[in-house]
C-alpha cells in the first residue's frame, strides 16, 4: 500500500477573491435616503395614478346623472308646457264665451253688418237677397243693411224681416241658390267640440 501524501502548507490553491469595498456611514446613510425617496416617489405617482382614475370614474357616473337629470327635466319641462298650453286654450275659450254676449250686447248689429256686406260684395248681381234678424234688431238692419247694400253697389231687392226664433246677433241670409246662416251657439258648440278634442289630443300626447 502506497502512503498519502502529506499536506504542505505553502501549497498555493489560488488567488483569494478580494473583500467587497466598505462604504462609509455617511454615503449609506445617503444610499438610504435616495432608496427611501424614490420608494416614496414611485408610491407618490402610483397614488395619483389610481387618485386621476378613481376621479374620471366619479367624473364620469356625474355625468351620467347630471343627463339623467337634464332628460328629466326636460320631460317634465313638455308636460308642464303642455298643461299650460291646455290650461291657456281653456281660459281663452272662457273668456271668449263671456266677452261675446256683453260685445253681442253692445253692438248686436255688428256682426250682422259684417257677413251683410260679404254678401252685398259676393252677389251684386242677385236679383234679391233676404235678411232674417232678430225681431229687435228689425229697424236698426232695415236702416244699416240698406246703406251697406247702396255703398256696395248692390242692385238687387234687399228684404230685412225680424224672426222671434232668431237669437240677437245672429242672422240668416237667402238668395236666389243658396244662403248663409250665422248661428252663435252652433259656432259655439263646434268650437267647444275642436277645443276638447285639441285637449284632449295634448293630455295624450
Amino acid at each position: 500500500m502506497t502512503a498519502g501524501a502529506k499536506f504542505l502548507f505553502n501549497t498555493d490553491f489560488g488567488t483569494v477573491k478580494d473583500a467587497p469595498p466598505k462604504i462609509s456611514p455617511a454615503d449609506h446613510q445617503a444610499a438610504v435616503t435616495a432608496a427611501e425617496l424614490g420608494g416614496y416617489q414611485r408610491g407618490l405617482t402610483a397614488a395619483e395614478a389610481r387618485a386621476r382614475v378613481e376621479a374620471e370614474r366619479r367624473a364620469a357616473v356625474a355625468y351620467e346623472r347630471i343627463a339623467d337629470a337634464l332628460t328629466n327635466i326636460a320631460t317634465e319641462l313638455k308636460t308642464i308646457e303642455g298643461r299650460l298650453e291646455a290650461e291657456a286654450v281653456e281660459v281663452a275659450v272662457a273668456v271668449a264665451r263671456k266677452l261675446a254676449p256683453a260685445l253681442v250686447a253692445r253692438e248686436p248689429i255688428a256682426e250682422v253688418a259684417a257677413l251683410a256686406t260679404e254678401c252685398f260684395t259676393a252677389f251684386l248681381a242677385a236679383p234679391h237677397l233676404v235678411v232674417r234678424v232678430n225681431c229687435e234688431l228689425y229697424a236698426t238692419a232695415c236702416e244699416r243693411l240698406d246703406e251697406i247694400a247702396r255703398s256696395r253697389g248692390f242692385e238687387g231687392r234687399l228684404v230685412v224681416l225680424g224672426e222671434a226664433d232668431i237669437a240677437l246677433g245672429d242672422c240668416r241670409i237667402d238668395w236666389a241658390d243658396g244662403g248663409v246662416i250665422r248661428d252663435r251657439a252652433a259656432i259655439a258648440s263646434a268650437i267647444d267640440e275642436l277645443v276638447a278634442r285639441y285637449l284632449a289630443a295634448r293630455r295624450t300626447a
